[in-house]
């Protein structure tokens, strides 16, 4: 089976080319890079909650996931400067494609009632945003040894300029857009 990324460079380059008339591969948009980040309000009370979570998004991501700590101390929500809030990946290159496909083609279709994402979730400039409510959705993530479901954003960055091209770009590369 072709990569996602062979996919990219011989059918969606050319459509790009020729939907927005750029004269140089270099102006065609990419994505560049894919953020999972998971914030956990929760952890706060339970700190084992953050190892839990780490292991969860580096076994979906295929890398490993990074504890994010707080930068302030906000006494409203019992939070002190430098505990542990969530963790967070960047993924690049091959195992972004490789991402991007699993989320695509496997985790998206395993969603209950699923009609599409969003075409609302784009930021002006071409990158997407998409809130996943449950990790079960992923193949890796084995139901029984989760000791609870939590979410986590995903950010899929492109060097788009518009929302547009961003929109375009996505929809070549499979990403299942409501109608």
């Amino acid at each position: 089976m072709a990569s996602l990324q062979d996919y990219y460079k011989s059918d969606c380059v050319p459509k790009l080319m020729e939907n927005f008339g750029y004269k140089s591969i270099m102006e065609v948009p990419k994505v560049t890079k894919i953020v999972l980040n998971m914030g956990l309000g929760e952890a706060v009370q339970n700190p084992k909650m953050v190892d839990g979570a780490v292991a969860e998004l580096t076994r979906i991501a295929g890398q490993k996931a990074v504890i994010t700590r707080a930068k302030k101390a906000i006494a409203g929500f019992k939070l002190r400067e430098g505990v542990a809030i969530g963790c967070r990946v960047t993924l690049r290159k091959e195992k972004m494609y490789d991402f991007l496909n699993k989320l695509v083609n496997i985790a998206l279709p395993r969603v209950r009632d699923f009609r599409g994402v969003s075409f609302k979730s784009f930021d002006g400039r071409g990158n997407y945003a998409l809130g996943v409510k449950e990790e079960i959705i992923f193949p890796e993530i084995n139901y029984d040894e989760i000791d609870k479901i939590k979410g986590f954003n995903i950010v899929i960055a492109t060097s788009a300029r518009t929302d547009n091209e961003g929109r375009f770009l996505l929809k070549t590369l499979g990403m299942p857009f409501r109608k």
